[in-house]
This record gives structure tokens, sequence and C-alpha cells, in this order.
């Protein structure tokens, strides 16, 4: 098991907050590692020590919200919750999340964020989705094939984000973590019949 390193840590935390204020400025395309490390106030190695490069970096912070969600999952499934229950337990986190970095996200997937980080986060919502939709879908044979299901949902819930974030009607996490459940578990069910 590999030892957990406060520094390392730090150091990481370091690193993303730079990133993220930096795109609150100004696009991922134009941002330098030059400016990430003066951000964040470590040195040129020591960035080189945890990230190939400026993308490796933006990938990281996504990969940790990832684990994360999956976490809420396991959870909800240790708990023997109905299915109805256990289906995107990750939502509330993810909007939650969200939410918390509402003067960040709007930046992070606009123009401004660019492609890749607009790519990574539709990314995460799939491979989370993908997970309840087999559990879901355990043991039944559907006459829609579950891929499509998949990007049919997580494609959903990106666009109820952007609509949120970027709306002026100021909805709380619990209300679009409803209006989500309230649009998925009956896609979900449908794409059964």
């Amino acid at each position: 098991m590999k030892k957990y390193d406060r520094r390392v840590a730090r150091t990481r935390q370091l690193l993303e907050a730079a990133l993220l204020s930096l795109i609150k400025e100004k696009e991922f395309e134009a941002i330098s590692v030059q400016e990430i490390i003066d951000r964040a106030n470590v040195g040129r190695a020591t960035f080189y020590t945890h990230y190939d490069n400026k993308e490796d970096l933006l990938e990281s912070g996504f990969d940790g919200l990832l684990t994360t969600l999956r976490e809420r999952q396991r959870e909800a499934r240790s708990h023997g919750a109905p299915i109805g229950e256990r289906l995107f337990a990750f939502s509330h986190h993810l909007l939650a999340h969200a939410d918390e970095h509402r003067q960040i996200f709007p930046a992070m997937v606009s123009k401004r964020g660019g492609a890749l980080i607009q790519h990574l986060l539709r990314n995460l919502l799939v491979k989370v989705v993908r997970e309840d939709v087999r559990e879901a879908a355990h043991g039944v044979v559907r006459p829609v094939p579950e891929e499509a299901i998949v990007q049919f949902i997580a494609g959903g819930l990106f666009g109820l984000m952007m609509w949120w974030l970027g709306g002026k009607k100021k909805l709380s996490v619990d209300e679009v973590e409803a209006l989500f459940r309230k649009l998925a578990v009956p896609a979900l069910k449908a794409a059964a019949s």
C-alpha cells in the first residue's frame, strides 16, 4: 500500500488551485506551465515531478473527483437500499461539487475552458453513469444497447448541469438532483421495455 505523503498532497493541491484560478482569467490553451508554477509558488522541477504537462494536471483533478463519485456509488450499494435510491447515488455529490465551484465551473466548460475540459467532464459522467446502468441491467436483456442508454443519460446530465450553472434561475443542489432523477430513472426504465 502506498504511503500518504502530506507534502505531495499539498503540492498537488497548490498546483490544481493555481490552474483553476488561471482558468477563470484566460483560456486553458493559453495557460503556460510557467504561469501555473508562478501562481502555485512551486519550482518547475517540482511540477514535472508530479505531472507531465498542464493537461496531465487537469486530468488528475478529474480523476480525484471520479474516485470520490465512485465511493458514493459503493456506499449506496453497500447499504442495501432499493435500486431507485442506489441509482445515480453519485449525483448529489457531483452537483454539490459543481455548486461549490460555481464561479469556476462555467469558465471550465465554456470556450475559455476549452474542448479538453468538456471532454474530460463528459467522460467522467459516462464512467459513473455506466456503472449504474450496468448494475440496473444485471441479468436483464434490453432492447436498447447499454451504451446508448449510458450516452443518453450522461449527455442529459451534462446538459442539465450546463443549463443549471449558466441559468438565471438559481435552483438548489437538491432541486437539480430531483430533476435529474425525474428524467434519468424513467429513461433507464423505458429502455428496458
